[in-house]
């Protein structure tokens, strides 16, 4: 956690389409803003290609994320690499990674433009996809990894790497390579712990294995993992839940610290992580449609 030592003057308004409350929101918000003397744009697109523009011309000091944590994984990997923050406006159901509640944003925003909020970095992945020793792909990632199998179900075999010594190989239905952000996420349900957010290590946890090592694996800070795939039927690659690749027999998914890190504003006390912890884990965002 840092201190920030600016005020923004140009704010962009990051959402998806076709979401009526966040689209209201946002043209609430601009009226707001551009009062208060900011430039804003909006950005509403699936493609991204709106928002990596402006970031990319250095035309947005912080980045507004209207929706849920889905909408802030999109925004922190766009954004990191510039170095511009994001905070988030919760409109989804949990909002694990976001901010501000969606009726508190009109308080919250002159401590913004007066510059009174920390900037909260989070550690972020590198992933690259090789094939026959071929890069395929890379990927910047802010929550996980996920190497597992498609749509047979049957378990896969998976073999972990930590620099170029083996760790462990696996039968099961996959394996996560994931930050701290991610540890609150797809690990926790596959069992893993829970890993402050300030952290700068890996965990590997395992999902539904059989006969094989069980519990998840903290790295050290600096270490680089290599998932090796042993499959003869379909299994598939995925990072922060995006789709799927197809992964091969022999496959290699190297994973190691990003050189970026995600920044998200925070106006709350830097012991904000355990005072909200219970109060999310208490949480389930389906019961309330339950019957």
């Amino acid at each position: 956690m840092r201190p920030s030592n600016f005020r923004p003057k140009n704010i962009g308004i990051y959402t998806l389409p076709g979401v009526e409350e966040a689209e209201a929101t946002a043209g609430s918000m601009i009226q707001y803003l551009e009062a208060a003397g900011a430039q804003t744009f909006v950005c509403t697109s699936r493609s991204d290609e709106c928002l990596r523009r402006q970031i990319e011309e250095g035309s947005v000091d912080v980045m507004i994320a209207l929706g849920g944590d889905g909408t802030m994984l999109r925004a922190g990997r766009l954004c990191a690499p510039h170095g511009v923050p994001v905070l988030g406006i919760n409109l989804g159901h949990f909002g694990f990674l976001t901010e501000v509640e969606r009726n508190d944003w009109q308080k919250m925003f002159p401590e913004l433009l007066e510059g009174n909020f920390r900037l909260e970095d989070r550690m972020m992945l590198r992933a690259v996809h090789r094939r026959s020793g071929q890069e395929l792909s890379e990927w910047q990632v802010l929550n996980e990894v996920v190497v597992c199998r498609g749509q047979f179900v049957r378990p896969i075999r998976v073999r972990a790497s930590v620099d170029g010594y083996q760790l462990a190989a696996y039968v099961a239905d996959g394996l996560i390579a994931a930050t701290p952000t991610g540890s609150t996420a797809y690990a926790l349900a596959a069992g893993g712990p829970i890993m402050p957010p300030e952290l700068r290590n890996i965990l590997i946890i395992p999902i539904a294995p059989h006969l094989s090592v069980d519990r998840g694996i903290i790295l050290p800070e600096g270490a680089k993992v290599t998932i090796t795939a042993l499959t003869n039927h379909e299994a598939v690659l995925s990072v922060d839940g995006q789709s799927p690749v197809t992964v091969l027999d022999g496959d290699e998914i190297e994973v190691e610290a990003s050189s970026h890190a995600a920044s998200f504003i925070r106006f709350q006390d830097p012991s904000y992580f355990y005072s909200n912890l219970t109060h999310y884990m208490e949480q389930n965002p389906v019961t309330g449609n339950l019957p």
